[in-house]
């Protein structure tokens, strides 16, 4: 636990979303084009495999902040990805890995789970997650495509992401980085996710051993 701990502080960064938002400006479109020319084999967004089980931890986050579950709307769709959008993502996740402090669920509330805001700065990942959505929800992003995902990291261990539907794929943004990638560039396996259409909804990505819990930090 403490390698993945240490790892997670050294991917966070010491900038504030202003400077990100010129120092990211012009990164996205020939970054983005040159990804999906690369990996031309893998769907640009992931296919969901039919319905899968809602996380305990969802659920109770859900009775806890029962106004920031729900919402999206029943079409989906796809942010259409721009150079300013793109500067607002590499902003909020570089911010965000910034100012939350990583703590496992259990060193912090002493149970296995537990998906909350992080008002006191610490967090797993979940954490990290929640915050992202709700700032990007704050800042006009729709729901409908800022979606809870569950992994296997390259550990195999339960790690959650947040994925932004966009016409360019499906972008990770995560704890363990800064950077923002197309999701099969993670080299995560994709268990399950929110659903576009019903965000209290979950869809199977294919990876049918989901972890017990979700993530340790």
């Amino acid at each position: 636990m403490n390698k993945r701990l240490e790892r997670a502080r050294h991917a966070t960064v010491t900038v504030i979303i202003g400077a990100l938002l010129g120092v990211f400006a012009g990164a996205l479109p020939v970054e983005a084009n040159d990804r999906l020319a690369m990996h031309s084999s893998f769907p640009a967004n992931m296919v969901s495999e039919g319905k899968s089980t809602t996380p305990i931890g969802y659920a109770q986050f859900c009775e806890e902040y029962p106004r920031d579950c729900g919402g999206g709307n029943e079409r989906g769709g796809k942010v259409a990805l721009t150079e300013a959008n793109f500067a607002q993502l590499k902003a909020i996740n570089a911010e965000v890995n910034q100012r939350i402090k990583p703590m496992t669920d259990l060193d912090h509330y002493g149970v296995a789970e537990r998906w909350t805001y992080a008002e006191d700065g610490y967090g797993d990942c979940e954490e990290y997650v929640l915050v992202k959505r709700r700032e990007l929800i704050a800042l006009g992003w729709p729901a409908e495509t800022l979606l809870i995902t569950v992994v296997r990291d390259r550990e195999n261990e339960g790690h959650a992401v947040l994925t932004v539907v966009t016409d360019r794929g499906d972008l990770v943004l995560d704890n363990q980085g800064s950077d923002i990638v197309l999701w099969h560039e993670t080299g995560y396996r994709f268990v399950k996710r929110q659903a576009q259409g019903n965000p209290d909804r979950w869809v199977s990505l294919g990876d049918v051993m989901a972890p017990l819990t979700v993530g340790q930090y």
